[in-house]
């Protein structure tokens, strides 16, 4: 009788023990393999466009600042812009691509997947590009100058709000070092008219080539030593960065 009740409480137990959850949660344990992912979720808990959700943002891009794929490519800072403003729109919400699921990648994962995508578009567009000036039979515009298909894609519409308060700053040039600063023998090409361009929907580069008659090489360095830099300046400032 003694052996019997023994058997009877050992199959018990371990019944029981076969019916808990596991102790770790594979999902969960997906989830909180990423080191920002109680920030991520106080975020999105936030309401769209609300002063809190954009400080959470801030805070989580200046958390990744310096963490995702670099190049030296001429175009990777344009690349990066439209990683940050892809972030935005789909951290929390499906906006324009699928939103963020910490179960199946890191934020530098699945950012650095979206970045590099970018980078093959602009490498595609400039082999394009050498391709169409070099060709007589490409499309041809205003003056017969050539035009590639890629410039005649429409650009997203919306935009999120801290490119707003970008662009205020950029117009208004409070202290006038937007408009001192210029490419040289060109004064009317400053750092003031090449950020307002370049903030989404850009001006492609070689729209602005043809422009203002200026390699895009020359408008390329100009933007990243003096454009960038006073963005930069005014990100950290605002807490962006």
């Amino acid at each position: 009788m003694g052996e019997f009740l023994v058997g009877e409480t050992v199959q018990r137990t371990l019944c029981q023990r076969m019916d808990r959850p596991p102790e770790n949660d594979s999902s969960q344990e997906r989830q909180y393999s990423e080191p920002l992912a109680p920030l991520v979720q106080a975020t999105c808990a936030e309401p769209v466009g609300s002063p809190k959700r954009q400080r959470g943002l801030t805070q989580i891009i200046r958390a990744l600042n310096g963490q995702l794929w670099h190049t030296y490519d001429a175009y990777y800072a344009d690349a990066l812009q439209q990683t940050w403003i892809y972030f935005c729109r789909n951290l929390c919400e499906a906006t324009t691509g699928k939103a963020y699921n910490p179960e199946i990648a890191r934020l530098t994962t699945w950012l650095n997947a979206y970045l590099k995508r970018r980078l093959q578009d602009f490498q595609i567009a400039e082999i394009k590009q050498r391709a169409t000036t070099a060709s007589s039979t490409g499309l041809r515009g205003d003056g017969d100058a050539p035009l590639d298909p890629v410039d005649r894609l429409p650009a997203p519409a919306d935009i999120p709000p801290w490119l707003d308060q970008v662009r205020a700053w950029a117009e208004q040039d409070v202290d006038g070092s937007l408009k001192a600063v210029h490419i040289s023998k060109h004064a009317s090409v400053t750092a003031q008219v090449l950020i307002l361009k370049r903030l989404p929907p850009e001006t492609p580069w070689k729209a602005l080539s043809a422009e203002y008659g200026i390699s895009v090489g020359t408008l390329s360095s100009f933007y990243q030593r003096q454009c960038l830099t006073r963005l930069r300046e005014f990100g950290r400032s605002q807490g962006y960065f």
